[in-house]
């Protein structure tokens, strides 16, 4: 079994702190995902695993056995790059042979050993050609061909699709699943990219500024954000967040008026301040005659068509939201309608921490 445990790692360069201090265990077969905006510390903790950065702080350990100090080349891990990083000038079998060459492994198993990986990722018919001959795609194979060939304890993904074109990336991507789905490898993927990480993600490490924001399944982390930050980048497009104040009467309301609450589901303890979340495709559009008193009005200031989703610029009052919709008769610009924002579908984050609040009912917003 070959588990990856990260005791209190971190990383600092003299007194900046590049990676706060974290625990995590990756287990056996599972696909993390490491997900942020740039600068967010996703590549320095990818390349600690892989030995290409020291590590500051904690215990590394892949498979029970301690890595601080062992060489990248004896750790037992295979990383592919996001600039493929292939020799020009040799072929794509001598590409992917290159490091069991080095390893003076015989001249039949490297065969094998190509002949098999090639196989699996349709490279057969350019085992011949250079990586210059190659589309974008073809190239990315190599480049994971030529660490499968090295049967890893561990895959280790640096933004491995950042250079394709969109329709490309998906096809990759579904490739990646059934690669992963196949061979069965502890995987730990770094990507910015958040759909990238949803689909082929078993769990999600969320990282924002050096600091772990939240570890979950992406089904946790896009119905229970633990803050702020995690419920913004989640999704697409964005969480709607609105500012609301505590009124006399002792309900919620926007400052600029034209959205208020008589209660919200949750503890709010005795905060007077709160950012209220909803995601665009939980507000609702109600039907002429179908609405209720706690439906609001809203004028669409602007209908953006996606093909089979439409977001809608709502204004409901002073207070501007985000709605999406289906494609097919969607309100358009200038209509006035009624909304519904359901409240079990309303997120609550501390307005100075951040951090989500907990669910009156019992579902952890934390």
């Amino acid at each position: 079994m070959t588990v990856v445990q990260l005791d209190r790692i971190g990383k600092s360069y003299g007194a900046f702190k590049a990676v706060e201090e974290f625990d995590l265990t990756i287990q056996d077969g599972e696909f993390l995902v490491l997900l942020g905006p740039s600068g967010c510390g996703k590549s320095t903790t990818l390349r600690m695993i892989a030995g290409l950065e020291s590590i500051s702080t904690g215990t590394l350990s892949i498979g029970g056995n301690p890595m601080n100090d062992v060489e990248p080349k004896d750790r037992g891990v295979a990383m592919v790059f996001q600039n493929y990083a292939l020799y020009p000038h040799k072929s794509v079998y001598d590409n992917m042979a290159m490091a069991l060459k080095l390893q003076k492994m015989p001249k039949s198993e490297i065969q094998k050993r190509v002949g098999d990986t090639a196989d699996m990722l349709g490279l057969t018919d350019y085992l011949e050609r250079k990586p210059a001959a190659l589309s974008g795609g073809q190239r990315q194979r190599v480049a994971i061909g030529r660490a499968i060939v090295r049967t890893p304890k561990v895959f280790l993904f640096d933004e491995p699709l950042s250079n394709l074109d969109a329709k490309l990336r998906v096809k990759m991507r579904m490739e990646l699943q059934e690669l992963h789905d196949r061979l069965g490898v502890t995987s730990v993927y770094v990507t910015h990219d958040q759909i990238e990480a949803m689909t082929l993600a078993d769990r999600i490490m969320i990282m924002n500024g050096g600091v772990v924001a939240q570890v979950g399944s992406p089904r946790e982390v896009y119905d229970t954000p633990a803050d702020e930050f995690v419920a913004g980048f989640i999704g697409s497009p964005s969480m709607n967040f609105i500012d609301i104040y505590r009124t006399d009467t002792g309900g919620w309301a926007a400052e600029a008026g034209g959205l208020g609450f008589a209660d919200l589901p949750f503890d709010t303890g005795s905060r007077q301040h709160l950012r209220l979340g909803i995601r665009p495709e939980h507000v609702e559009i109600v039907e002429q005659g179908a609405g209720s008193p706690a439906d609001l009005e809203a004028k669409v200031q602007l209908a953006e068509l996606l093909g089979a989703d439409a977001l809608l610029n709502l204004d409901i009052g002073a207070t501007r939201l985000l709605a999406r919709v289906g494609g097919t008769g969607h309100p358009s610009q200038g209509e006035t309608l009624s909304v519904r924002l359901p409240s079990d579908q309303f997120h609550a984050f501390d307005p100075v921490s951040g951090r989500a609040l907990r669910h009156v009912a019992g579902l952890a917003r934390v």
